[in-house]
């Protein structure tokens, strides 16, 4: 059975940087099983299977997985499979359209704005709410596990904490931009602490010398040694710092620059609205641009 799919560099305008997915097309009939067998051949962070929709307002259905599981939700083959169905001119035409991607986590809206070249820019909103637990590793844990010095823990008087926006992420602040590029992970402690927790993938984060965040996201029960960009950790990102924000009503906004020392630099656009001191939305974008397609045989 021959599968037609697409492989796109996502969180960037320019080919050969961001973060790279596969998206194959027209997958209603591929099992499970099959899925999973694929992601791993590909052996990118995620792979996204696009099949049709069973939520009546959604535009199609994506499944997702990395090369160890499939999950609910992610940022980056949302955004570069919103992007791919505009390009390819299975979405709705326009210069800013909306539509409904279904998703395990649930209806995800995304927003597609056509660049005139071959680039597009896509922003979905979360469909969940930021979701915080009770318990993560003491500071020294989650210091052993990144190979960095205890003292280099806190950012703006943000501390280590557990966050979901539909995929938990361990959110890590650290000091500076050089105690980012200097993590040396150590799996053995890290599967001490956190195999089997609510959250086990760790988004690590730092403010940049213009005001920008710089992040690195390291997953191992994912089959993730190093991802150059991750919508869902940026989401979980910004539901943090938007509920730490005094601003009672309004719109915060953030640029992530991720990938940088894997020689992958990936920019994301996050941001959220808050109304009556409430975190009402978290919305995540960034470029796509289609590098290949060929066909499938399964």
């Amino acid at each position: 059975m021959p599968l037609a799919y697409c492989i796109l560099d996502v969180f960037t305008e320019r080919p050969y940087t961001g973060n790279p997915l596969a998206v194959v097309l027209d997958a209603d009939e591929l099992q499970t099983a099959q899925m999973q067998a694929i992601a791993r051949e590909f052996n990118l962070s995620e792979t996204v299977f696009l099949q049709s929709p069973r939520a009546e307002q959604a535009l199609a259905r994506a499944r997702i997985f990395t090369p160890a599981k499939e999950l609910p939700f992610a940022g980056h083959p949302t955004v570069g499979a919103a992007c791919l169905l505009s390009l390819i001119g299975k979405a709705p035409q326009g210069e800013d359209v909306s539509f409904v991607i279904e998703q395990g986590v649930g209806p995800v809206p995304v927003r597609v704005r056509r660049a005139p070249d071959r680039a597009a820019y896509a922003e979905l909103t979360a469909a969940q709410l930021p979701e915080f637990a009770s318990e993560v590793p003491d500071d020294a844990v989650i210091a052993r596990i990144l190979g960095i010095d205890v003292a280099n823990l806190g950012s703006n008087g943000e501390r280590v904490r557990a966050v979901s926006c539909g995929v938990p992420f361990v959110l890590v602040p650290v000091r500076t931009p050089e105690v980012l590029a200097g993590i040396d992970l150590d799996v053995a402690s890290w599967r001490r602490a956190l195999a089997g927790a609510w959250a086990q993938a760790l988004y690590v984060y730092t403010r940049g010398y213009e005001g920008e965040l710089r992040a690195r996201m390291f997953a191992p029960a994912m089959g993730i040694a190093e991802d150059p960009a991750t919508g869902s950790a940026a989401a979980a990102l910004a539901g943090a710092l938007a509920s730490d924000s005094p601003i009672v009503d309004g719109r915060l906004h953030w640029v992530i620059h991720q990938g940088v020392e894997m020689g992958r630099p990936s920019q994301l656009h996050i941001s959220a609205e808050r109304a009556g001191a409430a975190v009402t939305a978290v919305r995540v974008g960034g470029f796509a641009v289609r590098i290949a397609e060929g066909t499938l045989t399964v």
